[in-house]
């Protein structure tokens, strides 16, 4: 039995972040593979140890506030489960909480958790728009599409990205970044969602997440010709002349 996690799901869902968690679920499902999904808001018990892969999606600089406090008295727990090989996708809000701080547009520096080695500041100019994003995923180069809508720029610190930009703007907008990726964790500022949008990204999470069990990572294969033709169809319209 696999758990599935999401963690603040009434204040970290922007730009339907939930339909992440729902890829998970499903995919899995159609493999008959049994999961379970749990809920936690603040204040509620979370024993990182018993999850196999936790969300965190996007918020508002309101929401992200609300949860900061909550965030910091987890942030050991969560700590030693990333680096017991949790597998965990946060987006946008979600993202830059683990980092060092968020800067916002009053110039309010918002603590981070401090677990990775980047930190935000908030623009006035929002960064909005489909996007593509290069990501190796199980030895293969994948273009991932998906859409950001951000007004932080995220500066990366000693910790890897997770891919590089190719059509949008990524961290922000200048270096070609985009997100962070360290052990079983992948962050990022694609909403979309992004693992609908992209099943090979959905497959690697469940593959990593009954690994870490220790059973048996082979999946089942499943009929993903619908999510390519949808994948091949954004990509020849944003990269238009690049793509065959």
């Amino acid at each position: 039995m696999l758990t599935v996690c999401h963690l603040y799901p009434n204040l970290l869902n922007l730009y339907g972040d939930r339909g992440n968690v729902i890829a998970f679920l499903q995919r899995c499902r159609w493999r008959n593979i049994p999961v379970r999904l749990l809920e936690v808001d603040i204040g509620e018990e979370l024993d990182f140890s018993t999850i196999d892969f936790l969300f965190l999606g996007g918020g508002s600089d309101r929401e992200q506030k609300l949860i900061t406090e909550d965030m910091h008295k987890r942030r050991k727990a969560l700590k030693d489960a990333i680096d017991e090989g949790l597998v965990m996708l946060a987006i946008c809000g979600g993202y830059q909480l683990l980092g060092r701080y968020y800067k916002n547009i009053e110039g309010d520096e918002i603590p981070g958790l401090g677990l990775f080695d980047f930190y935000t500041v908030a623009d006035n100019k929002r960064l909005i728009g489909n996007a593509v994003v290069e990501v190796e995923i199980d030895g293969e180069t994948v273009s991932m599409t998906g859409f950001e809508n951000h007004s932080g720029r995220t500066y990366l610190g000693d910790v890897q990205p997770m891919g590089k930009v190719l059509v949008g703007h990524g961290n922000n907008g200048k270096d070609g970044t985009e997100g962070i990726r360290y052990n079983n964790v992948f962050c990022s500022y694609l909403h979309g969602p992004l693992l609908p949008k992209n099943y090979q990204l959905t497959d690697h999470l469940i593959k990593a997440a009954i690994r870490r069990r220790g059973g048996d990572q082979f999946l089942s294969e499943l009929n993903n010709s619908f999510e390519q033709e949808a994948n091949k169809a954004m990509l020849k319209r944003l990269l238009k002349g690049q793509f065959g």
